[in-house]
């Protein structure tokens, strides 16, 4: 199968400018293409370095950020999800915190556990808007162990929605 590659972000409708008002022949109904990246890993080597290979595109605004556990791991810690800023972990108080903790490793075979900002607004900032600057996701497991996980994020490119209307 080929694969196709756009600087983006990519729309999709069949009237771009709201010229009218009337549904469906000249208010506009474009909208932007959801993406999604995912990577699989180990809870060691999450724990040893917790950057991981997904990059989301300046001003994007991330949907939902997922892990499904391919093998249980072994420890009771709790980790958490946030930008890559050269940080060792993450520290879910942190200004650059995605998340809450984030409880995998005891997590069964199958499982996919849904993470969620929190009730925090800098955390939900974070998602409505990842700034304006490319940023790598960090994921920290809590503590070593021999679980492995896919980590899945899905997110709408170069929105640029405003945290605060």
């Amino acid at each position: 199968m080929g694969t196709t590659t756009f600087s983006g972000p990519i729309k999709a409708g069949t009237i771009r400018n709201t010229v009218g008002t009337t549904v469906g022949s000249d208010i506009a109904n474009v909208g932007t293409v959801v993406s999604m990246q995912s990577m699989s890993t180990t809870q060691a080597a999450q724990f040893t370095s917790a950057a991981t290979t997904i990059v989301i595109p300046a001003n994007s605004t991330i949907l939902r950020l997922n892990v499904a556990v391919t093998v249980a791991g072994t420890s009771t810690t709790t980790g958490g999800f946030g930008w890559d800023n050269n940080d060792a972990a993450v520290n879910v108080a942190d200004p650059d915190a995605l998340t809450g903790t984030t409880q995998v490793q005891t997590s069964a075979r199958g499982v996919i556990v849904t993470n969620t900002p929190g009730a925090t607004a800098g955390r939900v900032e974070n998602w409505i808007n990842t700034g304006t600057t490319d940023k790598r996701i960090l994921f920290t497991p809590g503590a070593s162990g021999d679980g492995e996980y896919t980590i899945i994020v899905e997110y709408v490119q170069a929105i640029n929605a405003a945290a605060n209307p």
